[in-house]
């Protein structure tokens, strides 16, 4: 366990890192491209106050048309990421990591807040994938791979929480829960998870798009929200 966890948390952490940082960037990067070269005219009315406006909409809770339509979807999906960010980022653990690492630290939630914070992240993954399940419309959409991520993403939360309550074999868990954590962010660049940086870019295009160019009953703005 002892080679493993220092490899882990050593090189293939940094590897992680490297990849997950470093992939988002050239993501980024190639889409801001292409788009420049395909889509040169949206340039000329690409508009601040609209994509904030769109963006800030779509990122609070029901605060977009399409999301007030399914409000049990939307807040699950809002606590849902709400918790894959909030937990491991205050998470006291990590911080102490960070802490010897880099010499610097986040706030930290209190421990009974990260623990049920990790169960309604796991409650709210269930959910997502029984809906996959049940409902056609969303199953006829839905690929093993789709499946596979959000069994990913769940994957460091569940391994954290049976490591830090010591339930089965402590050690495994805790290798499993670093090993599933940096997979996690190996892939994260290269598939749909990467919309957590290419969510904020479809939004500014689609509401520049519609608030500056379209009218809506003589008046120029349509709202994408």
């Amino acid at each position: 366990m002892n080679e493993a966890y220092l490899f882990l948390t050593g090189p293939a952490l940094w590897i992680s890192f490297v990849i997950f940082i470093g992939g988002l960037v050239v993501r980024t990067a190639f889409y801001i491209g292409l788009s420049r070269e395909r889509d040169k005219v949206f340039y000329n009315h690409f508009d601040w106050g609209w994509s904030l406006r769109s963006i800030f909409a779509w990122l609070v809770p029901l605060g977009s048309v399409s999301w007030r339509q399914q409000p049990v979807f939307a807040l699950v999906v809002w606590v849902f990421h709400l918790g894959l960010l909030g937990v491991p980022l205050f998470l006291e653990a990590h911080n102490i990591l960070f802490e010897e690492a880099w010499d610097w630290s986040l706030p930290t939630l209190p421990a009974a807040v990260a623990d049920w914070g990790t169960l309604v992240v796991i409650a709210c993954g269930v959910f997502l994938i029984l809906r996959r399940l049940v409902r056609p419309e969303v199953r006829l959409l839905t690929s093993a791979w789709d499946y596979f991520l959000l069994l990913l993403v769940m994957s460091p939360f569940v391994t954290g929480y049976l490591a830090y309550h010591q339930y089965g074999d402590y050690e495994l868990m805790l290798v499993l829960h670093i090993l599933l954590s940096e997979v996690l962010l190996v892939i994260i660049p290269f598939s749909k998870l990467g919309h957590m940086i290419l969510f904020f870019f479809t939004r500014a295009f689609i509401a520049s798009e519609m608030g500056a160019r379209r009218e809506v009953d003589g008046r120029l703005g349509a709202r994408t929200w």
